[in-house]
C-alpha cells in the first residue's frame, strides 16, 4: 500500500480491530507486523495434523465487542461443558453450572467442594458480577479478587480449591492479585455465554477480521524500529509516512518505541501439549488442579471440544502452567507428566510431547490500581495513537474495543 492515511503498528486483535474500524469508515490503513504471521497472541500452529494454540486460549461467547464484530456461525464454534472437574483429596470432583444445567444442581449442593455456604456465596458472587453495566462494573471501587472473595465471606478451602486455579489460569496469578473489575468481569462472561474453541484454531479470529480489509493492507516481516514524525522506520531501513500512527501492539514493545524507562510488568505462562492414542477424559471439561502442589493449573483436552484439533485416531492434551519454570524443557515435561501421571494412571507415560510454549509475555500485570479500559486516553499526540493492553487492559473484549476507541480518536484527528 503506497501512503496509507494510517500506520498501524502490529496485527494483534487490537491493531486489525483498529484497521477494521478505520476501513469501514473510508480510511486506508497498513498494518505492520513484525513476525511471520498475523494474530499476535492469537497464533496456531498445525503439527502432525494436531492444532497448537500458542498457549491454551478460549473464546467467551458472551463478550459484547466479539458479537458485535465476529461471525460465530463462520468459525465453527465448538463448546466447553458449562463446568469443571476438580482435582483434590486424590479425586476428581465435578462442579457444575446450576443456572446452565438447572438438572444437577442438586449435585452441587452435596459436592464436598467448598461448604454449603460457599455454594449460596457463589449466587450472590454471580449476582454482583451480572448486575449492572460493564461501564457501571468498572466504575466500581477496586481491590483484588482475593480481597472481593474474603469480603463475600468464601472459605479458605474455597479460595484455594476452586477460585485460584480456576482464576490463576485465567489471568495467570496464582495469588489473586488481579484487579476486581477484570475478576468480576470475567466471571460475568463466563456466567453469561459459552466457552468455546474456534474449528480451525483460535488463529481464525484474528484471521476473520483480517479478512474483511484489502489484500494490501497487511504487511508481515516489517519490524519497525523507530517512530518518525507521521511514521515509522523498519529494520530494513525502509520508512513509511502517513497521516496518523498507531502503537498495537504487546506494552513492553508499545514501551520501547516511544522510548519509555518503565517497562510494564508481565504475567508469564508455560503451555504443554501432548499426542496420547485415547483420551484420559470423556467430556469436554476443564481439569483444576485443587490441590495446590504440582506444576499444572489446568488441562484440557481441546480434542475433545474441537475434533478437529487432533488427527483421527489421536487425542489433543493441553496442560498449561503459570510462569517460565527456570529449568530445562525435560525437567519441566518430567515434572509435567508426573502430575499428569497421579491423575490420569500410566498411561501417561506413553503420551508424546508435541510442543512446549513459553509465554513470557502472556498478559500485563492488571493489579489495583487499573485504567478505565471505556475511558483512558488512546492518544498519545496529534498524530500518535495506542490501543491494544497498553495502558489498559487484556482480554479479546478490551483489545476489541481499544482498537475502535483508537479508530474513533484517529477519525476525529484526521476529520479536524
Amino acid at each position: 500500500m503506497v501512503n496509507p492515511d494510517v500506520i498501524i503498528v502490529g496485527s494483534g486483535i487490537s491493531g486489525l480491530s483498529c484497521a477494521f474500524h478505520l476501513h469501514r469508515n473510508g480510511i486506508s490503513a497498513l498494518v505492520l507486523e513484525s513476525s511471520d504471521g498475523i494474530g499476535g497472541r492469537l497464533r496456531t500452529d498445525s503439527k502432525d495434523g494436531f492444532l497448537l494454540d500458542r498457549g491454551f486460549q478460549v473464546l467467551l461467547t458472551a463478550y459484547p465487542e466479539a458479537k458485535a464484530v465476529l461471525n460465530y456461525e463462520a468459525l465453527n464454534l465448538h463448546y466447553f461443558a458449562p463446568g469443571a472437574l476438580v482435582r483434590f483429596d486424590e479425586r476428581f470432583h465435578r462442579l457444575v453450572d446450576p443456572w446452565r444445567l438447572p438438572l444437577k444442581a442438586l449435585s452441587v449442593l452435596f459436592s464436598p467442594l467448598g461448604s454449603l455456604s460457599d455454594k449460596l456465596r457463589i449466587a450472590r458472587l454471580r449476582h454482583q458480577a451480572t448486575s449492572g453495566s460493564i461501564a457501571e462494573l468498572f466504575q466500581r471501587p477496586e481491590s483484588t479478587a482475593l480481597e472481593t472473595l474474603k469480603g463475600l465471606g468464601f472459605s479458605e478451602n474455597m479460595i484455594n480449591r476452586f477460585f485460584r486455579p480456576f482464576l490463576g489460569g485465567v489471568f495467570f496469578d496464582s495469588e489473586l492479585s488481579v484487579s476486581s473489575r477484570m475478576f468480576e468481569f470475567g466471571f460475568r462472561m463466563f456466567s453469561q455465554g459459552g466457552t468455546a474453541l474456534p474449528a480451525a484454531g483460535m488463529v481464525s479470529l484474528p484471521q476473520q477480521i483480517a479478512s474483511r480489509l484489502p489484500e494490501e493492507s497487511i504487511r508481515t516481516n516489517a519490524k519497525v524500529t523507530k517512530l518518525q514524525e507521521k511514521g515509522v522506520l523498519l529494520a530494513s531501513g525502509e520508512a513509511i509516512f502517513g497521516k496518523a500512527v498507531v502503537l498495537a501492539t504487546e506494552g513492553p514493545e508499545v514501551a520501547r518505541l516511544l522510548e519509555e524507562k518503565t517497562i510494564p510488568a508481565s504475567r508469564s505462562m508455560t503451555c504443554c501439549y501432548f499426542s496420547a492414542l485415547e483420551p484420559p477424559l470423556s467430556e469436554p471439561l476443564l481439569v483444576l488442579n485443587g490441590e495446590g502442589k504440582g506444576p499444572i493449573v489446568n488441562c484440557c483436552v481441546p480434542s475433545i471440544v474441537a475434533p478437529s484439533y487432533a488427527p483421527a485416531g489421536k487425542s489433543l492434551i493441553a496442560a498449561t502452567i503459570i510462569g517460565v519454570p527456570m529449568t530445562s524443557e525435560q525437567a519441566i515435561v518430567t515434572a509435567v507428566k508426573n502430575q499428569l501421571s497421579d491423575w490420569f494412571g500410566p498411561s501417561v507415560d506413553t503420551w508424546e510431547l508435541l510442543r512446549i510454549y513459553k509465554i513470557h509475555h502472556a498478559l500485563p500485570l492488571q493489579t489495583p490500581p487499573t485504567p478505565n479500559p471505556l475511558t483512558t486516553s488512546v492518544k498519545k499526540s496529534s498524530w500518535l495513537f495506542y490501543c491494544g493492553e497498553y495502558r489498559s487492559l487484556a482480554s479479546l473484549h478490551w483489545a476489541l474495543v481499544s482498537g475502535r476507541r483508537a479508530s474513533e480518536r484517529v477519525l476525529e484527528a484526521l476529520n479536524r
